[in-house]
């Protein structure tokens, strides 16, 4: 008999080998994305330095989300990401979508970033 197989393993298998050849730097971090049932979170990394630059989540205060896990919220995180990005002068990033599908919430974040002007 066959076992169903653990989709959060495959999907971390995923984000290890799209890791191997994205490096965030202080002129260019990396935009990571993590998802889960209820939330989405999304981080400026310069991994030169292992720094977080800026954060942005759907569980922020100032957004005023009651429920994170729809295309909504992910539109509202990667507008506020592409902000506070601006503020700390970021204006170009590499965009790792975490081992998730391009689509979705993935999607809305990352054109929601984009439209808010980011370039990647």
């Amino acid at each position: 008999m066959f076992t169903k197989g653990d989709k959060n393993k495959a999907r971390k298998k995923r984000h290890l080998r799209i890791r191997k050849r994205l490096v965030g730097t202080a002129v260019r971090p990396r935009l990571n994305v993590f998802r889960s049932s209820k939330h989405i979170y999304a981080q400026l990394i310069d991994d030169a330095t292992g720094v977080t630059l800026a954060s942005a989540s759907s569980l922020d205060k100032e957004l005023g989300i009651n429920y994170g896990g729809n295309v909504e919220a992910a539109t509202a995180v990667g507008t506020l990401i592409a902000k506070r990005a601006q503020e700390k002068g970021v204006t170009d990033v590499i965009f790792d979508r975490g081992g998730y599908l391009y689509h979705g919430r993935i999607k809305a974040l990352a054109d929601a970033a984009r439209e808010a002007g980011l370039q990647f």
